[in-house]
């Protein structure tokens, strides 16, 4: 995923959304103790600073210098660039020693990642039998029926075009990923788990978020503009037709969770 988001690493910063606090009180009612959380694919640190509000301490790792150089820094949060392959040796030298990690999050970014891979690197730094591995996705973002209408045209018929294979996991919601961990406490499967995140935003806000994402730019690098005149015109008609500027946008998320147990 290295050369993923570097074109909109801006965009990406700008338009985001964050997630919502509930998510990070599940995860956290998880694990049994709150030292140590690794964040991977980090990205600009969005989901690095709400778990550094619980944890002690947070390794946040992203293979892409420029997505890391928009992380807010935090005196608890070590922010680490690393290849997209790590041998064990330089999983310790970069990340952290064997059975040290509380958590291991993974948001927005799991489906790009070559999971039987992760897994083990994700099995050697956890903390056994109770470390937990909690990865997330969210879905398209929900507005009201006339803006949905011109997003789903835009997704479905343009961009859809575009997705790299893996985007059809978090299409899924998660579902279909084999994900060989035990049920934490108090649940008896491992996901996915619903929430809801909100975020505020103008037509502005919304078009920088429709700007991040993947399969646009990679339209664009093949020449395509999807958010034509027509297509912001459209958006434009459905965005005004309340006569509120700014709107509570909706993102579905959905958790995945388990623990390592005695692997």
């Amino acid at each position: 995923m290295a050369g993923l988001f570097v074109n909109q690493a801006g965009h990406y910063a700008e338009g985001r959304p964050s997630y919502p606090p509930e998510l990070f009180q599940f995860i956290a009612s998880k694990t049994h103790c709150q030292d140590l959380a690794w964040d991977v694919g980090t990205g600009n640190g969005q989901a690095a600073r709400s778990l550094a509000r619980i944890y002690k301490n947070v390794i946040a790792t992203d293979t892409s210098p420029k997505q890391l150089s928009f992380a807010t820094r935090l005196p608890n949060i070590r922010y680490q660039q690393t290849p997209p392959t790590m041998s064990i040796a330089e999983l310790e030298s970069k990340v952290a020693f064997q059975s040290s990690v509380d958590v291991v999050t993974v948001a927005q970014a799991f489906h790009w990642f070559d999971l039987p891979n992760f897994f083990q690197q994700v099995k050697w730094v956890l903390k056994k039998p109770y470390g937990v591995i909690a990865p997330w996705c969210y879905t398209v973002p929900e507005v009201n029926d006339s803006i949905d209408s011109v997003f789903q045209t835009f997704y479905n018929t343009a961009i859809d075009t575009y997705w790299e294979p893996a985007r059809k996991l978090v299409f899924d919601k998660y579902r279909s990923i084999d994900f060989p961990f035990e049920p934490v406490d108090g649940v008896d499967h491992t996901g996915p788990f619903e929430f809801v995140n909100e975020k505020l935003m103008d037509l502005d806000n919304y078009f920088t978020y429709m700007r991040s994402l993947a399969a646009y730019q990679k339209a664009r690098e093949n020449g395509v503009e999807f958010l034509s005149n027509d297509v912001v015109e459209d958006f434009k008609c459905a965005w005004t037709e309340d006569g509120q500027d700014q709107k509570v946008v909706k993102f579905p998320v959905y958790l995945r969770i388990g623990r390592v147990g005695n692997m």
